[in-house]
This record gives C-alpha cells, sequence and structure tokens, in this order.
C-alpha cells in the first residue's frame, strides 16, 4: 500500500541539492521529481550547469528505483519556450509556443518538439509537461496567452500533437494540458480559482478539440487544469472532479491523467492538508503533482483506503496506469532504433527557423525594406535591446538612426514609434500608434536575428495571426 501512494506522487522540492528529495523518494517510494527553476544548478556564469543537472536527475531517478520497482522514474520539468522555461542556455532558448500557430507549419512543430527533447533527455529528464494545447481567446486570457499554440482549436490540436510526437521521437514523454481548457477562462488558477461558464457544446467546439485529437493521436499523459466548469461540476476545480475525469475517459483516454500543482492557490485555499491528494485520486486522477506537503498526501492515501473512503481498486488504477507507462517508456527509450541525444543548445538552427516563419507584419509594407538604413531602439529589457542591436550589427544595419523600433515584452503596454513589434503575446498591438506593426513570438536571438531580415527586406514576414488582435482578425499577415 505505501508503495503505491508512492507511485501516484509526484513532488517539488528546494534548493539544488537533491539529496533530501532522494531521500524522500525512497522512504515514501515516490514516482519521481519535478524540476523547478530554483533546482536548476548553475555554474559560477550564472548559467545552468548540464553535467551537476545530470548528476542530480541521476540521483533522483537512483532513488526511484532504490525499492527494486524494473520502470524508470518519472523526472519532469516544465519547458515549453518563451515564458515557461525551467533551463536556459546553454540549452537552445526557443520562442512562445503561439509561433507555432504563426507559422501554420505542422512539420516544424515535430522538429521542434523533438529538438526540444533531444536536449532533454541526456540530462535524465523523463517527462516535458508540455506542449500546452489550450486555445487562447485573446487578451482576456490572463493566464495562457502565447503559451498556447493558436486560437483556433483545429490548428492548437494538429499542432499540440506534432509537437508531442517529435518529443516522444527523442525520448521524453509529452503531457499535454491544461485539459478541459486553460485559454477561454479569465481568472489565473495560480491565484484564485477560474470558472468555465461555457456549456458542453461550446467546449467540445472549441476547448476540447485539441485533446480529442491528442487522444485519438495516443498521447501518454494529460493534465488536467484547476478550473471550475459548472456544465460539469460546480465550484469544483476540474482537477478533483469525477465528472470532468469522466468526460476525459469519454474521449477514450486510457493514459496517465496529471493534476497541475497541487500546491498553487486555486486548490491550496480550499483543500488543506493532504485532502487535495486524496480527492484527486478519488475524482479519477492517476499522478498528483506537487502537492503541498507530500508526506501528508501520502499519510492521507494510505488513511483513506484504511477507513474506505479512497476505494483499493482506484488506487491500484493510478499507480498501474503510471507503472505501466514509464515502463513502456523504458522500453521505447532503450530501444535500438531511438535517437541518441543532441548537445546543450545545438537546436538553435531549428528554434531560428520557427522564428523566421511565425514573424508577422499586421500593418505596413510586405515587400521591400521597412528600414534600409539603420534604426533606434527603445522598450523591452536591457537584454532584448542588446540582442536586437545584435542582430542589426550582423546584419550590416545601423543603430541609432532612421525610424524608431519600440519592442514590447511580456506583459507590455501598447507602444508609439515608427515600428511597434510584441516579442511574446501580439495583443498590445491591437493598441498601439505605429503605423508599422510586427508580431514576432519570442525574444530569442534567433527572433531578433528574424526581425532585422524582415526590417531590411531581405526577407518576407510569412507568419499570419493564429489569433485576433484587436481590429486585425486571425490569417492578418503578408500574403
Amino acid at each position: 500500500m505505501e508503495q503505491k501512494a508512492g507511485q501516484v506522487l509526484m513532488p517539488v522540492y528546494a534548493g539544488t541539492d537533491p539529496s533530501a528529495q532522494a531521500a524522500t523518494i525512497e522512504r515514501l517510494h515516490l514516482a519521481g521529481s519535478i524540476i523547478m527553476g530554483e533546482n536548476i544548478p548553475l555554474d559560477a556564469g550564472g548559467k545552468a550547469d548540464p553535467a551537476a543537472m545530470t548528476a542530480a536527475n541521476a540521483r533522483l531517478a537512483q532513488a526511484a528505483r532504490a525499492d527494486g520497482r524494473p520502470w524508470p522514474g518519472l523526472i519532469g520539468v516544465d519547458q515549453e519556450g518563451g515564458i515557461v522555461a525551467r533551463l536556459g542556455a546553454p540549452l537552445t532558448e526557443w520562442p512562445t509556443p503561439l509561433s507555432y500557430g504563426a507559422a501554420g507549419n505542422v512539420p516544424l512543430a515535430k522538429d521542434a518538439g523533438r529538438a526540444m527533447a533531444a536536449e532533454l533527455a541526456p540530462l535524465g529528464f523523463t517527462v516535458d509537461f508540455a506542449p500546452d494545447a489550450d486555445v487562447t481567446i485573446g487578451p482576456a486570457d490572463p493566464t495562457i496567452g502565447a503559451r498556447s499554440m493558436s486560437g483556433n482549436p483545429d490548428q492548437a490540436g494538429q499542432l499540440a500533437v506534432a509537437f508531442s510526437q517529435g518529443m516522444q521521437d527523442a525520448g521524453v514523454l509529452p503531457a499535454l494540458k491544461h485539459f478541459p481548457g486553460h485559454g477561454s477562462v479569465t481568472v489565473d488558477s495560480h491565484q484564485d480559482l477560474p470558472v468555465q461558464p461555457a456549456g458542453i457544446a461550446d467546449l467540445e467546439a472549441r476547448d476540447w478539440k485539441p485533446f480529442r485529437a491528442a487522444v485519438a493521436a495516443g498521447v501518454p499523459m494529460i493534465m488536467t487544469g484547476h478550473i471550475a466548469v459548472p456544465a460539469l461540476e460546480p465550484e469544483v476545480p476540474a482537477s478533483l472532479s469525477a465528472p470532468t475525469y469522466a468526460a476525459l475517459r469519454g474521449m477514450g483516454f486510457n493514459g496517465v491523467a496529471v493534476t497541475d500543482a497541487l500546491n498553487m492557490g486555486a486548490v491550496q485555499k480550499k483543500y488543506p492538508g493532504g485532502s487535495a491528494a486524496t480527492a484527486a485520486l478519488a475524482a479519477g486522477a492517476d499522478l498528483l503533482l506537487m502537492p503541498t506537503d507530500v508526506g501528508q498526501a501520502h499519510a492521507a492515501i494510505v488513511g483513506a483506503v484504511a477507513a474506505g473512503t479512497l476505494p483499493t481498486a482506484r488506487l491500484d488504477e493510478a499507480a498501474t496506469r503510471v507503472a505501466t507507462m514509464m515502463t513502456w517508456h523504458g522500453r521505447t527509450a532503450s530501444s535500438a532504433d531511438a535517437p541518441r541525444g543532441a548537445a546543450p543548445g545545438s537546436s538553435g538552427n531549428t528554434s531560428a527557423q520557427v522564428s523566421a516563419a511565425a514573424v508577422t507584419v499586421l500593418s505596413g509594407q510586405c515587400a521591400g525594406p521597412i528600414a534600409a538604413d539603420g534604426i533606434r531602439i527603445a522598450g523591452g529589457s536591457t537584454q532584448d535591446r542588446a540582442r536586437l542591436e545584435a542582430a542589426a550589427a550582423k546584419a550590416g544595419l545601423a543603430v541609432g538612426r532612421g525610424p524608431l523600433v519600440t519592442l514590447i515584452g511580456y506583459g507590455g503596454r501598447p507602444a508609439g514609434g515608427d515600428i511597434a513589434v510584441t516579442l511574446d503575446a501580439p495583443w498590445p498591438l491591437a493598441e498601439s500608434t505605429s503605423p508599422v506593426k510586427v508580431a514576432l513570438y519570442g525574444r530569442t536571438s534567433g527572433a531578433f536575428d528574424a526581425l532585422v531580415s524582415v526590417l531590411m527586406g531581405k526577407a518576407a514576414a510569412p507568419g499570419k495571426l493564429p489569433a485576433a488582435v484587436g481590429s486585425f482578425p486571425a490569417g492578418t499577415g503578408c500574403a
């Protein structure tokens, strides 16, 4: 019973020393561990240390096998690209996932998923909690935004499936998130419980489409979000709601249903102690991510089974699904034809290709140079401006004269100047007064190279808006 209760728990830990977490994994027979930003060891220059990360993950993986289980442990991370990327340089930096919708290129999304995962696998990661299959509704969506691949449900599904398949090709399990859809609610579940007022028919037509596509494609894992859906069960987070899991299983999903982090505000405020873990399990979850106190959660599960409030069969089902997925992963990841991992930072060309395919001109000329002789730069962060300067210098574009390029970063305000460029979600362009409006969807060096090429007229801007921006409808862009 203690082993089964542990097999459904995947906690977080503090600091960069994995020793205490490894001991907890061994003591409670846990499934493994998620790695957050504070767990990533840094080198003397403040960059991620791949060798130290590999060693830490190996220690955690060893702990997950200490009780004799033959399948690998779950060593997970949130690496989506854009604003959600726990591992920075020297690993490849990726633009926002909305780039894939702007590019509209399914094979490129698969290549990107494969390339991203190929750098994670050698470090010992077995799971990446990506991609985001939510369908964004635009600026009223405060949480997902450019983490979404598209505002078009069908396109979001195609891209999420392709990205997932690429990840699996490289030996990392994807987890599509956040069922029943976080892109169309207006409250951030990290803070409080969002309510999804849509009825089942509307959910089927929009938010659930990508997840249906994923289930049909055989994805191994889907994450449930902390969103209340009155049409399913009022006032209860979907992650803890039996009708939500019934809806997901009703799509034919037989893989692992993992909760979003149980230490988030939407859950923690209402379900103290270990009650969130037992409620999620009883509702139909298989894997419980980041319980506030993993010891309490483990004890609560064992106690609930003993008391008869959690059926033994439900815990058996959950633990078996997790063990089955990891057994399958162990076999496929070690097969003779499995691709070998890639060195950190080796996927820069693929990342740059994504940005070059995504850059979108909403207003302004589509052919010829927009800024032929030089640019002035404002807005963004110090790093953003430095990267644009470097890209301009590399391309022979002068900096300090010519039209004013105003960069708009994550959560930025509408801008003026001659050329407004968003580096995350494109929504601020709706109210920007610049005559030329460009959506870049990324702040990587490769993204700025793509921007400079378009400004100089050396490359077209092939991207199309993946969601409406004010009066600019989805699909706006150069022909």
